[in-house]
């Protein structure tokens, strides 16, 4: 049985490796559970819609999505997402309500213990 597969995107390498740096140094789970999500096969992450995002979470909340967050559904909470990709919609969506569209990157710079981070997957 060989070794897992290495990711060929240097940008999402850098990413896992700054997440688990950040879980490890601060002490925050979620900075670990969201490097493991990135770290799965590409098939095994869904792309996560505006619409559930509307559903899960509360208003002023603090998400991490460790993907691609797509367009799809209504949107009108205030809320900071910090994602691995959006589309050019979801971003706009997200600011039309009042919200932040973060890179992954700058969630763990903002929030480097992941104090009020929500993993959503």
């Amino acid at each position: 049985m060989s070794g897992p597969i290495p990711k060929k995107n240097s940008e999402l390498v850098r990413l896992v490796v700054e997440l688990r740096q950040a879980a490890r140094t601060h002490h925050a789970p979620v900075w670990a559970s969201v490097a493991d999500r990135l770290e799965r096969p590409r098939h095994q992450g869904l792309p996560l819609n505006l619409g559930h995002l509307e559903r899960l979470a509360e208003p002023e909340e603090t998400i991490a999505v460790p993907g691609k967050l797509l367009a799809d559904g209504a949107f009108s909470k205030r809320l900071t997402v910090g994602a691995f990709a959006y589309s050019a919609e979801a971003r706009a969506k997200i600011r039309a309500a009042g919200g932040t569209a973060l890179s992954l990157h700058d969630l763990v710079r903002a929030k480097p213990d992941g104090a009020g981070v929500r993993l959503l997957a």
